[in-house]
């Protein structure tokens, strides 16, 4: 993204973490505070780059399984900077009578995102914010695009850990939940410490300190998997993304490594 580029809204001198992940994706969507301070990460956290590639990786199989499973509607809760093989993409490949909302409060996101999606039927784009969910699940452009009296999938992909209370982050899963029909998906990932020392942590939340967002929170797995409590967690369970179902390789999950934990759960149905 150019320096001089302006789009109203936006700090360029501070940094977005959508805009981090898109330079750790390989994008170019991003200014130069926002590469500083990925490149601090990187540094850190060396194997970053690859734990994106593989959250990525890990979103197009969910939706691959959740199409095939039935799904037709889907809601990207923090969908982050458009890039290849997006969720409308891999769904609407398989199915092309599925719809997807895409929701985001980065105002870089929904420029490119709208300017992207302009003409595709099957897709919105909505302006609102993970901590107060109930602005999602009532809000009354994704009403009128997906039917909630009908299964519905909520994706929440590397997002939780931006929210630094542990109350608050199983508040917004528990009232995304209340909102969705029996024969509901949810699919989420979170990031993770592994075996990181404490000082690399703590250096790594200094630098998301000065983001956007103002914080970052690496949980574990019984943290995260309490999240899917009631709910009928798909084999192989909360495993780091890169085991989940893999399609070539057999990784056994190591939960050693730094990354993100992924798992994927349906609402029992009612009755």
């Amino acid at each position: 993204m150019s320096a001089g580029e302006h789009v109203p809204g936006i700090d360029p001198h501070t940094p977005s973490v959508a805009r981090m992940y898109d330079y750790f994706l390989g994008g170019k969507d991003n200014f130069a505070a926002d590469r500083q301070a990925a490149e601090k990460i990187v540094r850190l956290v060396p194997e970053i780059t690859e734990i994106a590639r593989a959250n990525r990786d890990f979103l197009i199989r969910v939706v691959r399984v959740l199409v095939e499973a039935g799904v037709r509607q889907f809601v990207d809760i923090g969908a982050g900077l458009p890039t290849q093989q997006n969720v409308h993409e891999v769904a609407l490949g398989a199915a092309p009578d599925c719809r997807i909302a895409y929701v985001d409060n980065d105002p870089i996101v929904l420029t490119h995102a709208r300017a992207l999606l302009a003409d595709n039927t099957r897709t919105i784009v909505v302006d609102a914010d993970l901590r107060r969910p109930e602005t999602i699940t009532g809000h009354p452009e994704i009403r009128a695009h997906l039917d909630f009296g009908r299964p519905v999938a909520v994706l929440l992909f590397a997002i939780l850990h931006f929210v630094p209370s542990d109350l608050e982050a199983a508040s917004i899963v528990t009232r995304l939940r209340a909102s969705m029909a029996g024969g509901s998906y949810l699919a989420m990932s979170h990031g993770y410490a592994g075996d990181l020392a404490t000082e690399t942590v703590r250096a790594g939340q200094a630098v998301y300190r000065g983001s956007s967002t103002g914080s970052v929170v690496p949980r574990g797995a019984d943290t995260f998997g309490s999240y899917f409590d009631g709910l009928d967690l798909l084999d192989p369970g909360v495993v780091p993304v890169d085991a989940w179902r893999p399609e070539w390789d057999e990784h056994k999950p190591d939960f050693g490594k730094p990354g993100l934990l992924g798992g994927v759960a349906r609402l029992p149905s009612a009755g």
